[in-house]
């Protein structure tokens, strides 16, 4: 009777040991926050795509057979670097019958002079030879215009976005032979909403990224923000690069990061990540830790049109709490949590 109470105490103090054992191996670990760390400023994110400055119509001052095109589509140009040129021959005619006729008149004017100035000729006939002279040296860099004219070189750094024309076909003057895209500045168009266009003053960093920058901030300043709303309520600014923007193209898409000062009418708000809000009964909560390792649900209200990486909440929770910070479905209200300080490298996205 005896051996038989000293195995029941034994069985007893096992099982408590157990169970002991088991309510600490099944304590959540949580990653907690505190929101009042970021109060003084607010990220937010749009998508936006890259512009060229500007796409311009090229094309001769001066009408011609096209002889050769020395550029293909999609090829970068710099500014000068000769596009194409016109048959030149009749041009170079005209301007050597030119030449010629001047040389000549020039002769008579200096015969003229020296015949002016022993009195031979009259001031009147002088003065006549002297504008002819004037008349078809006018008429002679005309022509040589023209002649420069039949080569058509870059207007500015670009893009060859289309070639209009073939060699052998006739162009007129001002026909666009050439569509090119002017990129010797680009730029980034977001469409931002009503928020934050009242609060543009308190922007402070952007830049963006793509997902083939591998990790590349490009700092942006703003350049533009047409003041009129579109149909959708949304306002167009335009954002230009601050330094080196090469492997970004036009038509690209870019994700746009703005960094906003604290305004001084929200210091109540606070920010928490998307993941430690959670809904119940159409009531936003989040899980706070007391002083005791245990959990409790909060109830909150988020500002509905603050457009964030994050949540603003603007009432319900003190700058100064811990929030847990993710996994929050698998918590219940009351139980003991241990707290970590930075998720595990097996603990991916610090979720546990």
């Amino acid at each position: 009777m005896k051996y038989q109470w000293f195995l029941a105490m034994a069985l007893c103090i096992c099982s408590c040991s157990h169970d002991k054992e088991k309510s600490e191996k099944f304590l959540h670990n949580v990653y907690v926050m505190s929101p009042g760390g970021d109060a003084s400023a607010s990220e937010r994110e749009f998508a936006g795509i890259v512009e060229e400055k500007s796409e311009i119509s090229v094309g001769f001052k001066t009408a011609g057979e096209l002889k050769r095109i020395y550029v293909r589509e999609g090829q970068h140009v710099t500014k000068g670097q000769l596009l194409a040129s016109l048959d030149d021959s009749d041009y170079r005619l005209g301007v050597e019958a030119l030449q010629i006729q001047y040389d000549q008149v020039k002769e008579e004017v200096e015969r003229a002079r020296k015949l002016f100035e022993k009195k031979s000729m009259s001031a009147n006939d002088y003065e006549k030879a002297v504008a002819g002279l004037k008349q078809l040296g006018v008429q002679l860099q005309v022509n040589r215009n023209k002649l420069a004219y039949t080569r058509l070189h870059a207007p500015s750094s670009g893009i060859i976005e289309s070639v209009n024309f073939s060699a052998g076909e006739m162009v007129d003057a001002g026909t666009a032979v050439f569509n090119m895209l002017d990129v010797s500045q680009k730029s980034v168009v977001v469409d931002i909403p009503v928020s934050l266009y009242l609060e543009r003053d308190q922007i402070k960093d952007i830049y963006c990224v793509t997902s083939h920058s591998r990790g590349t901030e490009y700092a942006m300043t703003i350049l533009s923000i047409l003041p009129k709303a579109d149909g959708n309520q949304l306002y167009r600014m335009k954002l230009g690069f601050k330094g080196e923007s090469r492997s970004l193209t036009p038509g690209m898409n870019v994700t746009v990061n703005l960094t906003l000062r604290s305004n001084g009418n929200n210091n109540n708000n606070v920010r928490i990540p998307h993941s430690a809000l959670f809904r119940e009964g159409g009531k936003d909560y989040v899980w706070v830790v007391k002083r005791d390792s245990t959990i409790s649900k909060q109830m909150v209200e988020i500002n509905p049109i603050y457009e964030g990486a994050d949540v603003e909440v603007t009432s319900g929770l003190s700058q100064d709490a811990l929030v847990v910070r993710a996994g929050v479905r698998m918590l219940h209200e009351g139980e003991k949590v241990k707290i970590i300080e930075k998720p595990s490298e097996t603990n991916f996205g610090g979720m546990l």
